[in-house]
């Protein structure tokens, strides 16, 4: 594996995130609280994963430019720019959010998981969408 690996790692980890947040919804809709608190850790650690791996291929690599003209181009900018200013909220949501439950503090654990979860949700979803516009452009006419 080399640094040149990391972004389909990325997109991999964000799509991984966003389907266990979906779980974890699911479960916390069906009342399994104990099940959902393990697949929302999963959750956590599959995004704090993808935030080394992020680092780590920023670091090495820098840049990415978006060598695509068109349609796309417009359409790519907007997921990016969107999908950036809301990645930069979901670190500290995310902490607040799990340290509450972990506390067993459920009222307020509750207030901040309304606003996290579907800002998370986006954030893992647009991620996957970034990573195949960028690096697999052939996908996009």
């Amino acid at each position: 594996m080399t640094v040149h690996d990391l972004p389909a790692v990325n997109a991999s980890l964000n799509a991984v995130s966003g389907v266990l947040l979906l779980c974890g919804y699911g479960l916390i809709r069906a009342r399994r609280i104990a099940l959902h608190r393990a697949v929302m850790i999963a959750a956590f650690v599959a995004s704090s994963l993808f935030l080394v791996c992020y680092l780590v291929y920023h670091a090495q690599v820098g840049s990415v430019p978006f060598p695509r003209h068109g349609f796309v181009r417009p359409l790519y900018f907007t997921i990016l720019i969107t999908h950036v200013v809301l990645a930069a909220a979901v670190p500290p949501l995310a902490i607040v959010t799990v340290t509450r439950a972990l506390k067993g503090r459920y009222a307020q654990h509750r207030r901040i998981a309304r606003w996290t979860f579907p800002i998370w949700m986006y954030v893992s979803v647009t991620g996957v969408l970034v990573y195949v516009l960028l690096y697999q452009p052939t996908w996009i006419i």
